[in-house]
């Protein structure tokens, strides 16, 4: 069974962008996973076709509806148990792991939010996973499951033409990703490490360590942290 996305949103338009090319366009001609949208508006049951209203409380903006967004979700989890995630800045940050657990799935049902956010009834009432891709604000969730979709894509089986590329990668291992090199060998008066063109496996391995470790602790000590407490 292929990886099935389904994405509910405002502008299904902006689907599938850049999935539709490279490595994820390629592998949705061939079979390996599909996705379809779903247009929040069309379970509207007003003339305006209204989507949202102004905040309970007070204050700026708007709020998704969440008599409508439900209608849109249980029309596209009727008899399905795929996870329902909805893009948010104040989910659970994505990580390389939940992706990988993604992957190994069925697919995904995303609810992609617009103006000041989802009614928290819905989310609560329809069991929405809230993911967040980083600690900004984007205009709607479109661009964010769209990413999220690439994370994903990329680590089906087949996509990649060596399904090893993404088992030494950044966040696989708890580190971040050694340096590359490639020819010439000198170019701007910079070498190539030695020690990679020597021909010792033991070596190379043991100083491409090294440096992830170092890496890490520069820019993600986080990540050590976390690591040493597993």
């Amino acid at each position: 069974m292929s990886f099935r996305a389904t994405i509910l949103t405002l502008y299904p338009e902006m689907f599938p962008g850049h999935l539709g090319t490279s490595l994820a366009g390629k592998a949705m001609e061939r079979g390996q996973w599909a996705l379809d949208t779903v247009q929040i508006r069309d379970f509207t049951t007003d003339k305006h076709r209204t989507v949202d209203d102004t905040p309970a409380g007070g204050g700026a903006g708007m709020v998704l509806k969440p008599d409508v967004l439900a209608r849109a979700i249980d029309h596209a989890s009727e008899n399905d148990s795929r996870p329902r995630l909805l893009m948010s800045p104040r989910g659970a940050p994505l990580t390389q792991k939940r992706v990988r657990e993604l992957a190994s799935g069925d697919g995904v049902i995303i609810v992609c939010g617009r103006f000041e956010g989802v009614d928290q009834r819905v989310i609560d009432g329809r069991d929405l996973e809230e993911v967040s891709i980083g600690d900004y604000i984007l205009s709607g969730g479109e661009p964010a499951a769209l990413i999220l979709l690439d994370a994903i894509v990329r680590i089906l089986p087949g996509v990649m033409g060596n399904d090893l590329s993404g088992l030494h990668e950044s966040f696989e291992g708890g580190l971040l990703e050694h340096p590359h090199y490639t020819r010439p060998q000198i170019w701007e008066d910079r070498e190539i490490p030695a020690v990679l063109t020597s021909g010792n496996h033991a070596a190379i391995t043991k100083w491409l360590r090294e440096q992830a470790e170092e890496l890490t602790r520069q820019r993600r000590p986080d990540l050590l942290e976390e690591k040493a407490r597993k």
